[in-house]
């Protein structure tokens, strides 16, 4: 049996498609992995970091400090007295414990600062979840 229409418009209406479903599940979706989604934490400042053969990649780093070739240290995007690491590094390790420490290091920085960033940061998380970040060599 073959439909008569009487006019255009019921034409055009019968064979429009509705996208409005489509556009809700993709707005859901869209906001599923925003909510989802971990982001890279940075340290704030560019450091030339000393190379090495036998790095290994480090996953989920809770605590990123940095320590620059004068020696000053950045941790969270902004500089801290060295003093303070140590309170810092707790406060970031208490938002996540299962995470570990990365320090990145200068290849131009002192020793001894990197030794007190160093103590400071194994007071607080198990030596073997701290590490200090490396170019890769190979």
């Amino acid at each position: 049996m073959a439909r008569s229409f009487s006019s255009q418009e019921e034409i055009e209406e019968e064979g429009a498609v509705d996208l409005t479903p489509m556009l809700d599940v993709v707005f859901i979706m869209l906001i599923f992995f925003i909510v989802t989604a971990t982001f890279v934490k940075e340290t704030g400042v560019e450091v030339n970091r000393p190379q090495s053969s036998t790095a290994e990649q480090k996953n989920n780093p809770s605590v990123l400090i940095a320590i620059q070739a004068d020696n000053s240290v950045y941790m969270d995007g902004r500089r801290v007295d060295i003093r303070s690491v140590r309170a810092n590094v707790e406060r970031l390790f208490a938002e996540n414990p299962e995470g570990g420490v990365v320090i990145q290091a200068d290849e131009l920085s002192s020793m001894k600062t990197f030794a007190e960033v160093l103590d400071q940061a194994r007071q607080v998380v198990p030596p073997e979840r701290v590490s200090l970040a490396t170019e890769d060599s190979a």
